[in-house]
C-alpha cells in the first residue's frame, strides 16, 4: 500500500490527516522529489486510463500553454506531461494491491479501510 502525491496539496494532506487519526501507516511518495516514472503512470493508465489521471482542473494545466494542452490527446502524451510537470497528476492516488483510488472521499476510505482489516 501506498499513497502518492504532493504534500502541500489540500487534498493530499486532508488524506494524510484521515489516515493518521486513525493511526494507519501508509508510506507517501512525494511527486515533486520523488518523481512519477513512465511506467507507473502507464501502469495505472491501463487500470483506469490515462483521462482519470490527469487533473486539468489544476493550477498546473491552466498555465500550460494552450498549444501543450491541445497537443495532450493520447495515452503517450498524457504520461509524457505527467512525468515531465507531477503537479499535473490527479491526487492523492492510494494504491491497494492491484487496485488504485484516485482522489479522497473520506466515506470512501472508510469503506476501502474497514474492508481491508477484515
Amino acid at each position: 500500500m501506498k499513497l502518492y502525491g504532493i504534500p502541500n496539496c489540500t487534498t493530499v494532506k486532508r488524506a494524510r490527516a484521515w489516515l493518521a487519526e486513525r493511526h494507519i501507516a501508509v508510506p507517501f511518495h512525494d511527486f515533486r522529489k520523488d518523481g512519477a516514472s513512465a511506467a507507473l503512470l502507464g501502469r495505472w493508465s491501463r487500470e483506469i486510463g490515462w483521462d482519470a489521471l490527469l487533473n486539468r482542473k489544476g493550477t498546473t494545466w491552466r498555465q500550460l500553454p494552450e498549444e501543450v494542452r491541445a497537443g495532450i490527446t493520447d495515452e503517450a502524451a498524457a504520461i509524457a506531461l505527467m512525468v515531465a510537470k507531477p503537479s499535473v497528476i490527479r491526487r492523492p492516488i492510494l494504491e491497494m494491491g492491484d487496485a488504485i483510488h484516485v482522489g479522497f472521499d473520506p466515506a470512501r476510505y472508510e469503506t476501502l479501510f474497514t474492508a481491508n482489516t477484515r
